[in-house]
């Protein structure tokens, strides 16, 4: 007697679990070779064409940093946490570089209502003199954090006239042609960040 067919739902159902199977093993794979790290490398849709205006009030777009590597974070100057946080630690790294490598850290915030040039200049200054602290309308910051898949909401829980944004806390490491290289997390450490950048230059 011959074998019944599968059911081709259950062939569909059983190549998708070998899928999933395959793509954590490779996912572990990389972790493991990663050494456990919070660092992912590789080719990915990050990035795109933006025009915002800096701390000294000149207008930006990304064809200004062609030829320059970035560490690109998106935060807002009233952050109680996590934004200083992060930008100390791109401050720390780019201690760690040569003076004269080419990188150049970017800050870019999700709350331009609040944050004018005038607020990110004086935010900029209190971290690493090579800071570019950047700003715009909503529809300009809201572009640029679409092209880096940047989430952000603005929170009114707290249920006064103040407000916190939830956002994404991601480092981003661009090369000289607008590509995505890398990108940090919060359990990334200043001397991962220094180790990766070093290796792109």
């Amino acid at each position: 007697m011959s074998a019944k067919p599968l059911p081709w739902n259950r062939v569909v159902l059983v190549l998708a679990i070998a899928l999933v199977m395959l793509v954590a093993l490779l996912v572990g794979i990389a972790f493991q070779q990663g050494g456990g790290k919070s660092i992912v490398t590789g080719q990915a849709l990050l990035g795109g064409p933006f025009t915002l205006v800096d701390q000294d009030g000149k207008t930006r777009t990304e064809k200004d940093f062609l030829g320059h590597n970035l560490l690109i974070y998106f935060g807002y100057t009233f952050c109680p946490d996590v934004c200083p946080t992060e930008l100390a630690k791109i401050s720390a790294a780019m201690d760690q570089l040569p003076k004269d490598a080419n990188v150049t850290p970017v800050f870019i915030t999700i709350d331009p209502v609040r944050d004018g040039v005038k607020e990110m200049k004086a935010y900029a200054s209190a971290f690493h003199p090579r800071l570019m602290a950047l700003t715009g309308t909503e529809e300009q910051i809201r572009t640029a954090a679409k092209a880096y898949r940047v989430y952000f909401a603005k929170n009114t829980s707290a249920g006064t006239t103040d407000y916190l944004m939830d956002h994404s806390s991601i480092i981003y490491f661009m090369g000289k042609n607008g590509e995505y290289i890398a990108h940090f997390t919060v359990e990334s450490t200043p001397e991962q960040i220094a180790e990766r950048v070093r290796q792109a230059l």
